[in-house]
């Protein structure tokens, strides 16, 4: 019984390890006479390396979490833009999520 907890501790720490990048700030132009600030944004995409050489939706990560955040504040761009990434291990490979965080700019309502 013992050793079958020690196996399942073990099985469950290796599982669930992840790590986390320190954070990026990116200055980007203020906003402009002709435009207003639409509040924070805030987009996530993940991709996977399947037994660390088979990259599945890896390629485009920054652009996808990017998007999803002007999707999602309603903004044509970002500015103060602050990009994270968490990585993190599973038996069949590594997983990646990269955060983009950043003040939507969109153009000044008439």
């Amino acid at each position: 019984m013992k050793l079958v907890s020690l196996f399942l501790g073990a099985a469950l720490l290796l599982t669930t390890v992840a790590c986390h990048s320190s954070q990026l700030r990116v200055q980007g132009d203020p906003p402009g006479p002709n435009e207003r600030l639409t509040g924070i944004a805030d987009g996530h995409s993940g991709g996977f390396m399947l037994m660390g050489f088979i990259p599945i939706n890896q390629n485009h990560r920054f652009e996808r979490a990017y998007m999803s955040a002007l999707q999602k504040s309603g903004s044509t761009r970002l500015a103060d833009v602050i990009v994270s990434e968490r990585w993190f291990w599973t038996p069949a490979g590594n997983g990646f999520i990269f955060h983009v965080q950043g003040t939507g700019v969109a153009p000044a309502l008439k």
